[in-house]
């Protein structure tokens, strides 16, 4: 008998899309970019209050209510209503750009009116509702809008912490009263939180955490003096130009100097960690708490090839080592890392042996023992449920391109139990209850959007929908669309690539079609993975139903999972053996098929995809006819230093291989048609790598075509119309110098 959930799959996610060739619905590229038509439905933000209920929003934007739900029953329970989040005075509820609770779930701290720092909106305004008395208050009294950052409530549930302006703040609820825990902050001096290279590659924003007591507050600090300003200019915004100043440390120069200190929540002096090394040349990638008296740091020296984790005393700041960890090419920090036995022991993920496993390790760091099945990458650890002696991650052992539930016992390492049904490919998302007992379900496939269910583990049973996307599955299926085709591509002995093909709806394998590979090839990020693809996904559709077949495919180097040597077998030579891999896939592909057409065959990518269709436009010009380059990094030196240094060394280092792997070194052997867009505004892969390359280009006197948008960041989407225009030139370009349609 199938199951209630592989039922539920069936109808909701997999919807049989129409047979090749049946008369589809209109797809074109204002549907795709300028129209609702292909926007889904929303979840949440959902929380968890205990294993066994949890809360999300629901209701319009101007009138959002939080629920509370029962996960066994499904009693549906108003929390917090909307008339509850309104103002005295107010013009309407105040919109919930994300929301906590207490630790007793007795008040509500409400993240609103957010403005954007670099990629995410992480400064806003903070209101605390208490459900005991119902009064609604802001946080940071006189403050100018949108100015607070990652508000968080004492564990006693009686303060909260708040960063302002580069200074640390604890606001005490009672009675308002708030105290500055530090009085330096500046543009050089940040407090709480980071600057742009710590946030964009160690992925911190939040820099304070709230010790178990409430007594102190653990925050980091960096210095930026003597990193350069990178200048954005800006010519469109006011009738003269003006700069913006970016602190980014490109590979090579100076890096801020980070420390960690703990002052007591009350106020006072810190005492700061005595972290040994040059503070400039390692970084303090994660911080917490180790119980009331210690903090616990992982730092990585410069190269990044070595993770040190460390324990600092609160009061002394005598720091002793726990273990090293360190490879020959790059290490990993880890979000992973949870208290076990009392603080006796804690959780760790390791690539030690080859595969990145689940351990369990003393905290004196001498017994390190495996969880996870040997020979199997772990993607994520989800889950760690003491109580009940099981570890819970995701993993896809037997296909790099799914994403599925596993769990193993905490106490008998190497074996391991899957959740999620075998019966249902594709890339399953998982939010657990504290318990392990429920969890927050969502699952797609390439051309299924998501859905999210409530789920009960371990047997993986559905309790009831939640978001259904039904309008949005509807006219995915009504455009009758072909169901992409997933395979691999053997390039070199042993050595299998994945990839993905879409084909027009009216294809004949008696013909030869010009091919378009999208590409991205870097260690940061896969595009060959059965997940919903979104508006990308469409476009290659519309693409196809042109004439072109579309793929992508994953090179070595990318992280996938299929064991450490997969993904660093590219440390050093960053552009050069990825671009290897691809070249030798369309060589394989078209042997092994003779509908590719070897004299039509384009590629395109973003940002780090970007760079790579220039190094294979470059280095491959017999395969590859026509390029479209948007956002990318001609010159690797121009890149910021812990994501270049991290994959590639120090420049100083291996100046050799930056220049091998640096697209810019090959631009006068370009023979095709190439397309280069960047946004002048890009804080993240300068403009001026773009006029980097067009020089080299102009010295070379190679024709290209050039766009540039005024004021855009990396994505590109700034501005009325933006995204619609920049397909449609990708698209025009296309069509007019890579003909369509199969001979």
């Amino acid at each position: 008998m199938r199951s209630q959930l592989t039922i539920l799959t069936t109808l909701a996610l997999a919807l049989p899309l129409p047979a090749v060739g049946q008369a589809q619905a209109h797809l074109d590229l204002d549907r795709i970019f300028s129209s609702a038509d292909f926007f889904g439905d929303r979840f949440g933000p959902a929380r968890w209050l205990d294993g066994n209920s949890y809360t999300t929003v629901e209701g319009p934007r101007d009138a959002r209510e939080i629920i509370r739900y029962d996960a066994a029953s499904g009693a549906r329970t108003v929390l917090v209503s909307a008339g509850q989040l309104t103002p005295a005075g107010g013009n309407g509820p105040l919109a919930i750009d994300d929301y906590d609770w207490s630790p007793d779930g007795r008040k509500l701290l409400v993240f609103t009116n957010s403005a954007r720092v670099w990629r995410t909106n992480t400064r806003g305004d903070y209101w605390v509702l208490d459900l005991n008395d119902r009064s609604l208050r802001q946080l940071g009294r006189d403050a100018a809008p949108s100015t607070l950052m990652f508000a968080k409530f004492s564990p006693d549930g009686t303060r909260v912490g708040y960063v302002r302006e580069h200074n640390v703040y604890v606001e005490h609820l009672a009675s308002g009263q708030i105290t500055a825990l530090t009085h330096d902050g500046s543009a050089t001096t940040i407090n709480g939180t980071f600057d742009w290279v710590y946030e964009e590659e160690l992925s911190l924003q939040d820099g304070f955490r709230w010790s178990p007591d409430g007594q102190r507050i653990a925050y980091w600090q960096l210095d930026a003096t003597g990193v350069r300003d990178f200048l954005l200019i800006n010519d469109t915004d006011s009738l003269y130009s003006y700069v913006k100043p970016v602190q980014y440390p490109k590979a090579g120069t100076t890096n801020s100097a980070a420390r960690i200190g703990v002052v007591s929540s009350e106020g006072g002096p810190t005492t700061w960690m005595a972290v040994d090394g040059d503070p400039r040349n390692n970084y303090l990638a994660r911080m917490d708490w180790a119980g009331p008296d210690q903090v616990v740091m992982q730092q990585l020296n410069r190269r990044q090839n070595e993770l040190h984790l460390l324990l600092g005393d609160a009061s002394s700041g005598a720091v002793s080592e726990v273990f090293t960890e360190t490879d020959d090419a790059w290490v990993d920090v880890r979000d992973d890392f949870q208290w076990l036995r009392g603080g006796r022991a804690f959780t760790w993920v390791s690539e030690r042996d080859g595969w990145r496993r689940a351990y369990v390790i003393s905290r004196d760091g001498h017994d390190v023992r495996p969880v996870t099945p040997a020979a199997v990458d772990i993607l994520q650890v989800t889950l760690v449920d003491e109580q009940g002696g099981w570890l819970y991650y995701m993993a896809s052992p037997e296909n790099a391109t799914q994403r599925s539930l596993y769990r193993a016992r905490l106490d008998v390492g190497g074996r391991a139990e899957r959740l999620t049904p075998a019966a249902q490919p594709g890339t399953h998302g998982y939010q657990l209850s504290p318990n392990g007992r429920w969890a927050l379900h969502s699952y797609s496939r390439f051309a299924s959007p998501s859905v999210t269910a409530l789920v009960s583990l371990p047997d993986h049973r559905l309790a009831r929908a939640l978001m259904e996307n039904t309008a949005l599955r509807r006219t995915v299926a009504e455009l009758g669309l072909p169901a992409p085709e997933f395979l691999q591509v053997e390039v070199a002995p042993g050595v299998s690539l994945d990839g993905w093909m879409i084909k027009p709806s009216d294809f004949d394998s008696t013909k030869s079609y010009p091919v378009l590979f999208y590409v991205y090839g870097e260690p940061a990020g896969q595009t060959v993975v059965d997940r919903w693809g979104g508006r990308t996904l469409l476009w290659h559709h519309y693409l196809a139903e042109q004439g072109y077949l579309v793929m992508s495919v994953d090179n070595r180097g990318t992280p996938a999972p299929r064991g450490r040597d997969w993904r660093k077998v590219v440390y050093g030579e960053i552009g050069t053996l990825a671009s290897q891999d691809q070249a030798a896939a369309v060589r394989a592909i078209a042997g092994a098929r003779s509908y590719i057409d070897l004299t039509r065959v384009g590629i395109w990518g973003w940002s780090g995809g970007g760079s790579m269709t220039l190094n294979l436009m470059f280095r491959y010009p017999g395969i590859y006819r026509t390029g479209m380059a948007v956002a990318p990094v001609p010159d690797q030196r121009y890149y910021d230093t812990i994501y270049q240094e991290r994959y590639m060394g120090l420049p100083q280092e291996n100046a050799e291989g930056y220049r091998r792997g640096s697209p810019i070194t090959y631009a006068d052997r370009l023979e095709g048609n190439l397309l280069v867009v960047h946004g002048t505004g890009d804080d993240n892969v300068h403009y001026q790598g773009t006029e980097a390359l067009i020089n080299r280009l102009v010295e070379h006197n190679k024709p290209f075509t050039m766009m540039a948008y005024p004021n855009r960041t990396h994505g590109i989407f700034e501005g009325r119309g933006t995204t619609r225009h920049l397909y449609g030139l990708l698209t025009r370009y296309l069509l007019e110098n890579l003909p369509a349609g199969g001979r």
